[in-house]
């Protein structure tokens, strides 16, 4: 099997270790990452477990009689904790939290808020569902426990369209009357559904299922927001696939069961572009070999393709997701009689296996989840064990859309965070923005420009003064790196009573005094030396009003006069 081994150390509270894009956070005892999510910033989070188990003084000294009563006496990150840990383009850990939460806890989801905070969800080990409420940086805002407290378990948060999120698990049943959630379950076990509002309120918590023992592992949402359910059912040796659609507001549509004489374990269930739904599972061939499995199925339950992927070894694939070209990723393990191996697979729209990696050591790794990123690369999550080591350990890698392993971010990507963090201040008081492509717009009101005007404006002037200090400075630090500085002009449409060809021209001559105007005045703040090297770098130019903005289809004039920067990396 394909062996990956990491290179690099970096020491700090945590350690970790890198070759191309992999981090491996290793602190003591087990710890595992269950999902992955994409910031607004580019920087990737996950969310897991790890454990700590040192003990206090005060709690030594006392006596359980009751697993659960010393369960809630940890506080103060000790025993099993959910963990959220944040890494940066460059794979720089930029945040390791684990939440000091009562009640030993597991968290496997998390959910990105529109406020760029996140939902996550989990289980206690007392046997309830938990959600909690994140700001960015994962301080909680509240936390809350839901249930029947009789062995419930989560198994995934979705995203809903509305902002809110939909917890998907399994509940034993109850039969106490004084349930304040139900008077009565199904079967042995149900499926447990909770659709909580953006703002982190349970809007409505039902069980579903058959007279069997039943669970929920997967849901999505569908286009007309009705609600898509994955689970599973069993009954002594015989096991079924559930699959069940919902109202968003949790009336049964449908609920079909399929029978199998082999043993069906599903895992992940996506929506496709075609507006279908594929679901990812795997089957138990003998002897208990683990086979990947993909059903793919229409609105109405009908089947549309059954496809099982054969492969040498026991394999899984525990996420899927769709590209913009229709072909699939997946992520999760290959097993063989020695170790097991993370896996990434990629498959075309038809389900045939394009190719497939594996990453890991001598021991056992797995990936669990992943996310498409912005830039079509996709960022994991899962569980890596150093060779000869008993402990696994938090880990997060990012690949690229052909199933290889990623480098470290280039050039570009490292100039984009360091130009965040240099114009932090600026970004939050609203006076700019910063894109990916290192383009810094002005947006402040008072340093557009007014209609037909290209001289600078006091405000603008005075704004000039402290941009440019940092600029120049953030250029020089940076000089191995950069290739240009473009000040760039531009322009409304604006300009009446002239043909489309003179409004063209007088727009491109604005556009480009403008962008002179701006790089003149910061040109001639600098000393003889600074002049030298800028002017090997700096470009001006206008570009009329072919850049344009544009909000709602229609051009928002006054910040279509503007003048815009952009930093070019070197290839």
């Amino acid at each position: 099997m394909k062996t990956l081994f990491f290179s690099l150390l970096l020491l700090s509270e945590l350690f970790a270790k890198n070759m191309g894009f992999s981090v491996i956070i290793d602190k003591p005892f087990n710890d595992v990452l269950y999902d992955i999510t994409e910031d607004y910033d580019r920087s990737i989070t996950a969310v897991g477990f790890s454990q700590n188990f040192e003990s206090s003084k005060s709690q030594e000294a006392e006596t359980y009689t009751d697993p659960f009563e010393y369960l809630a006496s940890l506080s103060g990150g000790q025993g099993t904790q959910m963990h959220l840990v944040k890494v940066d383009e460059g794979g720089e850990i930029l945040l390791s939290k684990a939440a000091a939460l009562s009640l030993c806890n597991e968290a496997v989801s998390v959910v990105k808020r529109p406020d760029n905070g996140y939902f996550v969800g989990g289980h206690t080990l007392e046997g309830s569902f938990l959600f909690l409420k994140l700001d960015t940086n994962a301080n909680i805002i509240y936390s809350k426990t839901f249930g029947t407290k009789f062995n419930d378990k989560m198994s995934k948060l979705i995203a809903l369209k509305d902002g809110g999120a939909l917890a998907i698990g399994s509940s034993v049943t109850s039969r106490d009357a004084n349930d304040p959630l139900f008077a009565s379950g199904l079967g042995l076990g149900d499926i447990s559904i909770t659709r909580i509002s953006k703002e982190g309120e349970i809007r409505w918590s039902k069980k579903y299922g058959t007279k069997n023992d039943d669970k929920g592992v997967t849901a999505v949402e569908a286009n007309d927001g009705s609600l898509i359910i994955a689970g599973a059912s069993a009954n002594g040796p015989k096991n079924a696939l559930l699959l069940m659609r919902l109202t968003e507001n949790g009336e049964k549509i449908w609920l079909k069961e399929y029978n199998a004489a082999l043993l069906l374990k599903p895992y992940k269930l996506i929506q496709l572009k075609d507006e279908n739904f594929l679901l990812s599972l795997t089957q138990h061939d003998t002897p208990q070999k683990e086979q990947i499995r993909l059903i793919k199925f229409d609105l109405e339950k009908n089947i549309l393709l059954d496809k099982k992927i054969i492969t040498t070894y026991a394999s899984a694939l525990k996420d899927i997701a769709e590209f913009s070209d229709s072909n699939i990723i997946g992520v999760g393990y290959v097993r063989d009689k020695q170790n097991t191996d993370a896996l990434v697979m990629l498959l075309d729209a038809n389900l045939n296996m394009k190719t497939q990696e594996h990453y890991g050591s001598k021991n056992y790794e797995s990936f669990n989840a992943l996310k498409i990123l912005h830039n079509s690369q996709v960022a994991v999550a899962g569980v890596y064990t150093y060779e000869n080591s008993q402990e696994s350990n938090m880990w997060i890698a990012k690949l690229n859309k052909d199933a290889s392993m990623a480098q470290i971010s280039s050039s570009s990507d490292s100039l984009f965070a360091a130009l965040k963090k240099a114009f932090a201040d600026e970004i939050n008081k609203k006076f700019l923005t910063i894109r990916s492509d290192l383009t810094i717009e002005l947006i402040d009101p008072s340093l557009y420009f007014k209609v037909g005007e290209y001289k600078l404006t006091n405000a603008q002037k005075t704004f000039l003064n402290s941009f440019g200090v940092k600029l120049i400075k953030f250029l020089d630090d940076h000089k191995k790196s950069i290739e240009a500085l473009e000040v760039n002009g531009h322009t409304s449409s604006e300009w009446g009573g002239v043909d489309f060809t003179q409004q063209y021209l007088n727009n491109e001559k604005l556009s480009l005094e403008r962008s002179y105007s701006v790089l003149s005045y910061l040109f001639t703040k600098q000393n003889a030396a600074t002049q030298k090297w800028l002017s090997k770098i700096l470009i001006g130019s206008g570009f009329s009003f072919s850049k344009k903005v544009v909000f709602e289809s229609s051009e928002d004039f006054e910040k279509s006069r503007r003048v815009a920067f952009k930093i070019v990396a070197k290839k």
